[in-house]
């Protein structure tokens, strides 16, 4: 579609117009036309379409990005100005002199849409044979099947459209072999992916094999030496990013994305993904190629986080790296040991070396010494304690902190501090100190608050320091939690009670006479107080009704309230009331019938790990299982699987709290 008239042709309610084709465009009755999104005025088309075509070879991807509007959206219907816009958008990639021409076959793939199937595609498709090689990769999407990717595979010489070329043929391959294709050009595209698994170009013998994987998804597992010496050949690294390029995605995929996508491939046969992983890392370490390296680590990260088989292997390869020269290496390798917790106490004394050491990772959160220092704590070395407030207290008031919750990062205050209780008494003035220096509104005081709610007692002595915090509604919230886990020890608070401020919402103002009844020591005050509250409470929230679980029977008189909470509510509010009518009823039936419905579904790959926990803590104080709900933990113990939806290391910690939930439970032992 020239501006300058005579060179182009273009469809327009059923006629071929040439000449100025910018008549053309202004022969559409636009009007009564819809784009995907009525905030997108139709209007906008033909004004993008006009402005496009007369910036020519100065047009660019933002000029497109109005056009976008016509992309069908999912569930939704394709806009009815699409089909009329869309002889313009290929006219405009097919014009050699336009600027934005790749943006505009990047368009012409994402407007393809059933409703769309029955218009003229075939200037479109005509992009795969267009002189221009980012074009012809670019427009690999619009090739619509087996026979054109086949014809234009025979015909492409350029090797950076080569690769993608096959990659696409190797997914359309699999898809007509998912729906029973075989025959003709299928088995000819076959026959081309078996012969390119025995070229000589070792990145395009990789493409081969990812080409291939989906239909022999174990193809990758049998090559993974040569896939291995490829990966670990340094002279290859830059030959990837000269050849690997895939449509829809910008820039040139890398060795290191490729390693991360082969290990993807991998994850059918967990130990092939493991040993591969662990010989890149043994490789690379022996070679110096710190980049492959870094990217192996984080495929046996992911690994770790995923699958407990994975720590055994680990352990020794990260304790062997600490003294890694590379930053970014030690940095990854002190997160693994970090995570193994006391498994990694044979590394205790190079960790304590690393505890100055402030390397880092431009991706990754934190430095080395800060990892360092948190693996130390988890081993139980008192070399972690010196310093850590202080390190806990920068690392929450720093600004602009970013991370991936999946990756390596720094823990959480309350993570690193909360198993840590017994060193109370060397902890706690430090904590108060930083409370005393922050105030309310200090960065890391209501982290500090949610630790010491954690220690209960442990924390009495730093009371005096709490109670200036009730006066900030930034703060009190989180002191009350804390007089109330402390209970009657905490009387002394009752008159700071009187000047403590909080937000104007009910459940804030039923806190404060909950704390002060509580720690007045009135044990058949507080029955009454929190009993009127479940008594009143409406859908869907019911009250407080587990904290009647502390009074056991003598919290009969609410047995029915919360009998019809179990019978009526929802999930939590179901779960929660089956435990706390046991508490006061003594009887198994009907809790164990509801605790069941929790914990069975985690045997079957379910992910309510929050209820299922809840649950398990109910069983541990019951002191009795089911004949299924045994079945269902004895599957749970057995599995490999990681009891965690959070990603990183958080992931790793609460699969490590509910298995020990789990033991307990079918061990029939008491509460820890």
């Amino acid at each position: 579609m020239a501006a300058d008239g005579g060179q182009s042709k273009v469809l327009v309610n059923g006629v071929m117009m040439a000449g100025n084709s910018l008549e053309a465009l202004d022969a559409v009755v636009w009007e009564g036309l819809e784009t995907g999104h009525p905030m997108d005025p139709v209007e906008v088309i033909p004004q993008t379409l006009r402005q496009l075509a007369l910036a020519g070879a100065e047009a660019t991807e933002e000029d497109c990005y109005p056009l976008y509007s016509l992309v069908t959206r999912e569930g939704c219907e394709t806009p009815s100005a699409a089909a009329v816009a869309l002889p313009f958008v290929v006219a405009l990639a097919a014009d050699p002199a336009m600027g934005a021409r790749v943006p505009l076959v990047e368009l012409l793939v994402a407007l393809q849409a059933p409703a769309l199937a029955g218009e003229d595609w075939t200037g479109a498709r005509a992009l795969l044979a267009d002189p221009e090689p980012t074009v012809r990769r670019a427009a690999i999407p619009l090739a619509g099947g087996v026979q054109r990717l086949l014809e234009r595979w025979r015909a492409e010489t350029d090797p950076a459209v080569r690769l993608p070329l096959l990659l696409a043929l190797g997914e359309a391959v699999s898809g007509e072999t998912g729906v029973g294709g075989t025959g003709g050009v299928v088995d000819d595209a076959r026959a081309v992916l078996a012969q390119m698994l025995e070229v000589d170009d070792p990145v395009l013998w990789v493409a081969a094999v990812h080409a291939s994987a989906e239909l022999d998804r174990d193809l990758p597992v049998r090559r993974m030496d040569r896939l291995i010496a490829v990966f670990s050949d340094p002279a290859l690294r830059p030959r990837f990013e000269e050849v690997w390029f895939t449509p829809a995605v910008e820039g040139p995929w890398t060795r290191e994305d490729l390693v991360r996508s082969t290990a993807w491939q991998l994850a059918h046969d967990p130990d092939a993904e493991l040993r591969f992983a662990v010989r890149l890392v043994e490789t690379a370490d022996r070679t110096g190629d710190t980049a492959l390296c870094r990217e192996a680590l984080d495929v046996a990260w992911r690994l770790l986080t995923e699958r407990r088989s994975v720590e055994t292997a680990l352990l020794p390869l990260a304790g062997a790296l600490l003294t890694s020269p590379d930053a970014a290496v030690r940095l990854r390798v002190a997160n693994i040991l970090a995570v193994l917790g006391p498994a990694a106490a044979p590394y205790a004394d190079r960790l304590a070396e690393l505890l100055d050491d402030d390397g880092a990772d431009d991706y990754l959160d934190g430095t080395v010494g800060e990892i360092a220092r948190w693996a130390l704590t988890r081993i139980g070395d008192p070399r972690a304690l010196p310093g850590l407030i202080e390190q806990l207290r920068a690392q929450e008031e720093e600004q602009g902190r970013g991370y991936c919750l999946a990756d390596p990062r720094r823990p959480d205050v309350t993570d690193v501090l909360v198993p840590l209780r017994a060193h109370a008494d060397v902890l706690l003035p430090e904590i108060q100190e930083a409370i005393r220096q922050g105030g309310a509104r200090g960065g890391a005081t209501r982290e500090f608050l949610v630790v010491l709610e954690a220690w209960g007692e442990d924390a009495l002595p730093a009371l005096p320091d709490l109670l200036p915090l009730l006066a900030d509604t930034w703060t009190s919230v989180y002191v009350l939690r804390i007089l109330q886990a402390l209970g009657p020890v905490a009387a002394s608070a009752a008159p700071a009670l009187r000047t403590c401020e909080v937000l104007d919402y009910p459940g804030n103002h039923e806190l404060v006479a909950s704390v002060a009844t509580h720690i007045g020591g009135d044990r058949a005050a507080v029955l009454r107080l929190v009993g009127d509250a479940v008594m009143t409470a409406e859908e869907p929230l019911y009250g407080p009704i587990g904290a009647l679980a502390d009074f056991g029977a003598q919290a009969a008189p609410y047995a029915d309230r919360v009998r019809s909470v179990m019978e009526n509510g929802t999930h939590w509010q179901r779960l929660n009331a089956a435990a706390t009518l046991w508490s006061i009823t003594g009887q198994a039936e009907p809790t164990m019938r509801v605790l069941e419905e929790f914990v069975l579904p985690i045997a079957d790959g379910g992910d309510g790990f929050g209820n299922f926990r809840k649950a398990l803590k109910a069983l541990i104080r019951m002191g009795e299982i089911s004949s299924a709900i045994r079945a269902a933990l004895l599957t749970v113990q057995r599995s490999d699987r990681r009891l965690g939806a959070e990603g990183g290391y958080p992931m790793i910690d609460h699969d490590r709290e509910l298995r020990a939930l789990v033991e307990q439970a079918l061990a029939g032992q008491g509460p820890s």
